[in-house]
């Protein structure tokens, strides 16, 4: 990566300089991320050693479960370790890097999010061409736009970062090296970059949460037409993506769309939606979806059983 400064590394000053609660830290994030990494797994391996969940809905299920275990790594090791140490610093070239990480995996969450809306609306919307629109070849396509749209939006990210000088103070008061944080230090009028920031990330954060709010208020009203059974299953259904939509937008929405400002709640905000909603995001699939859970017992009654029989 072309240096653009004289900064060669940057300090993160993390969530607290407090060594007691640096240490609190430590324990409760490791334990969030632990949980993240193997709920996250666990439903990746049931989707794809289970026969019953071969449905378009859990093929996108997987995938985003791959993106969240993705997306809480860029942020959440760096974390529990600077946590434990005295000086936080990270190379020029790691932050750069955790940037791209970070809108890559963030921006397939919020593809795959779009994808399992859309999966829906037609399931529920239009059930007899369902087979036919949602086949695992147009499936494929879909994720594979879903990686190509990433990557796309992370490269300009990481391009707009790597335009900034840093020439001065090289104190991230962060945990995380991300645009907002670094536009802070730049040697430069950072208005314009900003601009192209909300523009593209904001942008991205908004529209989605619009079209996918949409969808559902369609999904929910022609659910209507429905067997009482049929509306009871649509309705668990959508409820936890919702639930999932609007832990993950939400914050994105408060980060990404105003004025290269700082608020207090920043980092906490951020940690949610880095950390957070991908711990959350298994629980909620699990706990509200009988065939994530009966396929998960299945799995384990199989592995108890063989491993008895040795």
């Amino acid at each position: 990566m072309q240096q653009n400064n004289s900064t060669a590394e940057f300090i993160l000053l993390g969530l607290t300089q407090d060594p007691m609660k640096k240490k609190t830290v430590f324990v409760i994030f490791f334990i969030f991320y632990l949980g993240t990494v193997v709920g996250n797994l666990l439903i990746i391996v049931t989707i794809k050693s289970s026969r019953t969940l071969g449905s378009p809905m859990y093929f996108f299920l997987f995938y985003l479960s791959f993106a969240d275990s993705c997306f809480s790594t860029s942020t959440a090791p760096r974390l529990i370790v600077d946590s434990l140490s005295a000086k936080n610093t990270i190379t020029y070239n790691a932050c750069m890097t955790q940037v791209f990480a970070l809108h890559f995996f963030g921006c397939m969450e919020v593809f795959v999010l779009l994808l399992m809306a859309f999966d829906r609306y037609v399931a529920i919307c239009k059930p007899l061409h369902y087979p036919t629109i949602m086949s695992r070849r147009v499936c494929t396509i879909l994720i594979v736009l879903a990686w190509i749209g990433s990557f796309i939006h992370s490269t300009a990210q990481i391009i707009l970062a790597l335009r900034l000088p840093f020439c001065g103070p090289n104190l991230i008061d962060h945990y995380c090296c991300d645009l907002q944080p670094l536009l802070k230090l730049a040697c430069m009028d950072t208005y314009v970059i900003n601009l192209l920031l909300v523009s593209n990330s904001g942008a991205i954060c908004s529209s989605s949460f619009v079209i996918l709010m949409i969808s559902y208020i369609v999904i929910l009203h022609s659910l209507r037409n429905h067997s009482a059974e049929g509306r009871k299953k649509a309705l668990s259904t959508c409820t936890s993506h919702i639930i999932v939509v609007v832990l993950c937008f939400g914050p994105c929405i408060f980060i990404y769309t105003r004025p290269p400002t700082t608020y207090f709640m920043d980092k906490m905000v951020t940690v949610f939606y880095t950390i957070g909603t991908p711990f959350l995001n298994p629980l909620i699939y699990t706990l509200r979806n009988a065939e994530v859970k009966n396929a998960m017992r299945k799995l384990w009654h199989i592995k108890i059983t063989s491993e008895s029989r040795r």
